[in-house]
């Protein structure tokens, strides 16, 4: 294992060193050590690569990830695993504010909460949060799943597309255009799926299922207030 210490290195050494593994892969394996809050660590990796990062990070950490699987052993930043397109991002303990945000592929798993706006925009990422969500996750959703294993903030899906919600605990409020729908079993079947891929123990009979109820897709004069 390849190992980078942030107290003596630069991130921007960081970066070139991963991004160098896409040309002439040297290295498979790496941890990042000291990274103490840092912002843009381990972004657009386009490799298959693990990288352990040994602590919590800052903003955009994972950012445009393609290929790689990046864990963080600690909490992260606003925007973690922003754009990603691949890969796997597990987060061992919270993440802040817009979590996923626009991702269109790969896996990311939260083990902690995240804040306000996980998953806005997304396009077809797949987001576990083990602990809770904040207000207006899945904000304007337009493909791909996100699983709460804990509550839901106010707003939930608003004005999402095809994105399908599903929350095991309580939801504060839906959005516009979001709600509840009905738990078929190729719904059950695909949310242990989901469960098992990120590592996580539950019953998925126990969670309820949301999405876009299509009334926003195109404007109507008669719902101008829900816009």
């Amino acid at each position: 294992m390849k190992s980078i210490d942030l107290a003596v290195a630069e991130v921007r050494e960081l970066n070139q060193a991963l991004h160098d593994q896409a040309s002439e892969c040297l290295e498979r394996e790496w941890e990042v050590l000291n990274p103490k809050g840092q912002h843009n660590l381990a972004v657009g990796i386009d490799q298959n690569l693990s990288v352990e990062v040994r602590g919590h990070a800052g903003y955009f950490c994972a950012g445009m990830n393609k290929k790689a699987h990046i864990t963080v052993h600690g909490n992260a930043g606003q925007g973690v695993a922003e754009n990603m397109m691949s890969g796997t991002v597990r987060i061992k303990g919270d993440a802040s504010q817009a979590a996923g945000a626009t991702a269109q592929g790969g896996l990311l798993v939260i083990e902690g909460n995240a804040g306000a706006r996980c998953g806005i925009s997304m396009k077809g990422v797949d987001i576990v949060v083990k602990g809770s969500v904040g207000h207006m996750s899945c904000f304007m959703g337009q493909s791909g799943r996100l699983v709460v294993c804990g509550d839901a903030g106010e707003a939930l899906g608003d004005s999402l597309y095809e994105v399908r919600i599903y929350v095991k605990g309580e939801v504060k409020s839906l959005g516009a255009d979001c709600i509840a729908k009905e738990m078929r079993p190729e719904h059950l079947e695909e949310l242990a799926e989901l469960l098992n891929r990120a590592g996580i123990d539950e019953d998925p009979a126990q969670f309820k299922r949301y999405g876009s109820a299509r009334q926003l897709y195109n404007f109507k004069v008669d719902n101008v207030s829900a816009y």
